[in-house]
This record gives structure tokens, sequence and C-alpha cells, in this order.
């Protein structure tokens, strides 16, 4: 009796084991309709900042605005004072200040409410903005330059509370201090 319960038992087990898992379905299943409108959107808004910001800058015709691959333009408006033309590379520690106006040039952040930021390139968490992250690395020590940034590479969707909307464009000022190299 106990021998028929072993063999049985051993019997199940095996033919339950050796089965294949089993895939599990989604209980509920979405179209992805939510992403693609608001690809869209982005997408619209982007290209209506993008016509401002270009006839913001076929205005100012005493600058020459250079346009990036990242999507936003800047002007030198101070070459650096060295004849050095080093540029911030991934893991330099630098020092900078900037400012951050709307388009029309009113300042929302002044670069005396920043202070001089230090930020090591492309390795810190620091709270800037992308567009700040990038422009950094466009200059050489001694430089200031003009960025426009559309929202997407400024404040975006969140804005500053009570200082600047949801997906305005800016632009800001920067002045690169100094680079100490990574060793």
């Amino acid at each position: 009796m106990m021998r028929t319960f072993i063999v049985y038992s051993l019997l199940i087990f095996l033919t339950t084991s050796c089965q294949s898992p089993q895939t599990r379905t989604p209980v509920k299943t979405t179209s992805g309709s939510f992403i693609e409108a608001s690809v869209a959107r982005n997408k619209r808004i982007y290209e209506q900042e993008k016509a401002i910001i270009q006839a913001l800058i076929k205005k100012d015709s005493l600058r020459e605005y250079i346009a990036t691959e990242s999507g936003f333009w800047y002007t030198l408006t101070q070459k650096g004072s060295t004849t050095s033309n080093q540029k911030p590379a991934i893991g330099d520690l630098i020092t900078f200040t900037y400012n951050v106006k709307d388009l029309e040039g009113n300042v929302i952040v002044s670069a005396l409410e920043n202070g001089v930021q230090t930020y090591k390139v492309d390795q810190s968490n620091q709270d800037l903005i992308s567009g700040i992250r990038d422009g950094v690395k466009l200059l050489s020590p001694g430089e200031k330059a003009t960025f426009i940034f559309p929202s997407y590479k400024a404040y975006g969707y969140y804005g500053i509370e009570k200082k600047l909307g949801t997906n305005e464009p800016i632009t800001s000022d920067i002045t690169l201090l100094s680079i100490n190299q990574n060793q």
C-alpha cells in the first residue's frame, strides 16, 4: 500500500515537473495611443518654439547664431582671454556662471542668484537643465555666450514655480570661468 502510494506520487511529480513554463498574458492591454499623442504634441510644441526662436534670431542681425545638433542655438558674446581652445571634457571640474531669461530678455533667475557653479562634466547629478549641461561644453575658459534653449532643453513641462510657465523657451548667458582637467 505504501509502495503504491510512493509510485503514484513519484509518477505525478514527474509528469507535472516536466511541463514547459506557461506564458502569462496581460489582463489588460493598451494600444499606446497616449504615448503616440504625447509624441505628436511634443513635436508640435517644438516646431512652434523653433519658429519663434528663428524669428528672434533673424531679428538680431548684429550676432551670428550657431545651431547645435542638440537642438539649441548660441552666439559667442565674449572671447576667451587665453589662446587656449580647450573645451570641457567628461570628468573635468568646471566653474561657471549663468542666468535664465525669457525670450524678451526679462531676467527670471540672475547669475547672482545662481552663484558660481561647480560642475563635474557629465558625471554630476547636479540640478542643471540639459541645455546648460550641453552648453558649457562648447565654451573655453573666459568665454561667454548667449544660448537660446527650446523648452525641452530648458525647464519643459515643469517650468520654474511662480517665475516661468510650462513649455517656455529661454535664453541664458553662460560664462565659463575655469576648467580643471580630470587626471
